[in-house]
């Protein structure tokens, strides 16, 4: 990652460099201009790097068209301060084309529903010890299963869990608390969950719970509330599912709140927790850092799309632009409590679990063996690569981490 040293602020003798070196020195000199209020000199630079950067170029060109539109969106709110920079229904459609095209949600969710599957198996074999020590002869009941999901979008991370504990014998049966904020998405996800389930003869029911969001944004506060919501039973084994959704209940330097989240969802005995988010720090308060490691970060996302899809791909572009573009817009360009996208690295996610008495869970040789076999099968290219890291799995493009999964208990 190009540091603020080799920033030069005289942009004539650039010319021989090749151009990912050019522009990228651009990109980071037009956002130390904003970080010392120099608007006028950022303003030239954004002109130059947009007439030499489109939607439709290779990787690099669509990376700075990306970070430039985010660059110029800050010069304008820094006139005109924003009501929100998020429009969710347009980003709901590119969530499914992030799904189809890209390894990231797939692996999270493969790797967390594994994690699951291993914790109803050991509550099982809890259960039948305990059975046989007090030699019960009546016939043994699996325990059933509660999901809670936050943040569930259109549930496709469950279909593929269904279908595994559809085939035990005899069954257990299903129950999926979601929240969401979106009534109609989180009502036609239960649904389409209901007629899938149907279909495996799975016993199956769907408990949504809206939750309040003003100007796009959700208060930790509001989550605490509605957990009481909740409907618990003491048959049933419960898993919470946080997937890429924990990060955006993070404030300016305040942890203290989603610890008190995470304290509250231990005391209702979860047999497990399973915890996936980008593996970035875009949640520095310092603007010059954060843009220094969304450009680096969102070059190896670019990069590996570049890799792995057509040329001219209209989802790729469209995922670029809407859910990547969008990602970018956020941490680059908004501030204070606008801010949703507070993508944090593990470490710091392993210490809040940490305080609120979570331990980590080993993922098993079979959960690394399967999310290696999904790269393999849909991106049989060499630039994935997954590492395990203090009992994460870590997915990353070359040597850049782009995502961790973790199970906790």
């Amino acid at each position: 990652m190009l540091g603020s040293s080799s920033c030069s602020h005289n942009h004539h003798n650039h010319h021989h460099l090749p151009p990912s070196i050019y522009f990228r020195r651009l990109l980071l000199s037009c956002a130390h201009y904003i970080s010392h209020s120099d608007f006028t000199a950022a303003r030239r630079i954004t002109t130059i790097l947009s007439a030499n950067s489109s939607p439709s170029g290779d990787s690099l060109e669509r990376l700075i068209h990306s970070f430039t539109k985010a660059l110029s969106i800050r010069l304008h709110l820094h006139l005109h301060p924003p009501p929100s920079l998020s429009d969710d229904a347009i980003r709901q459609a590119s969530y499914l084309s992030l799904n189809r095209i890209t390894p990231f949600i797939r692996f999270c969710h493969l790797t967390a529903n594994q994690a699951i599957l291993e914790a109803i198996e050991q509550q099982q074999q809890e259960q039948q010890q305990q059975q046989e020590q007090q030699q019960q002869q009546q016939e043994h009941r699996p325990h059933d299963i509660h999901i809670l999901d936050f943040n569930i979008m259109h549930g496709v991370q469950w279909p593929p869990l269904m279908q595994a504990i559809a085939g035990r014998n005899p069954p257990p049966t299903l129950r999926i608390t979601a929240t969401g904020t979106k009534p109609d998405i989180l009502l036609t996800t239960g649904d389409r969950l209901s007629k899938f389930a149907h279909s495996l003869g799975l016993t199956f029911r769907f408990f949504p719970i809206l939750l309040p969001h003003s100007n796009n944004h959700l208060t930790v506060d509001d989550v605490i509330l509605h957990l009481s919501d909740v409907l618990l039973s003491p048959n049933e084994t419960l898993a919470v599912n946080c997937v890429l959704y924990l990060h955006q209940l993070l404030t300016d330097r305040d942890k203290h709140k989603l610890c008190l989240l995470l304290k509250k969802i231990k005391s209702m005995n979860p047999k497990v927790v399973t915890l996936a988010e980008n593996e970035a720090n875009h949640n520095h308060p310092v603007f010059i850092s954060r843009f220094e490691e969304a450009l680096g970060y969102y070059t190896a996302v670019f990069e590996s799309l570049e890799a792995t899809m057509a040329p001219n791909s209209r989802e790729r572009v469209e995922v670029e632009q809407v859910w990547f573009g969008r990602e970018i817009v956020d941490i680059v360009a908004a501030e204070g409590g606008c801010r949703r996208e507070r993508h944090e690295r593990f470490l710091s996610w392993e210490m809040m679990m940490r305080i609120a008495g979570f331990r980590i869970v080993e993922l098993s040789p079979f959960a690394l063996t399967q999310a290696k076999l999904l790269l393999r099968l849909h991106y049989p290219c060499e630039g994935y690569n997954l590492e395990v890291v203090n009992d994460s799995f870590l997915l990353g493009w070359q040597n850049q981490p782009l995502f961790s999964v973790s199970s906790w208990q």
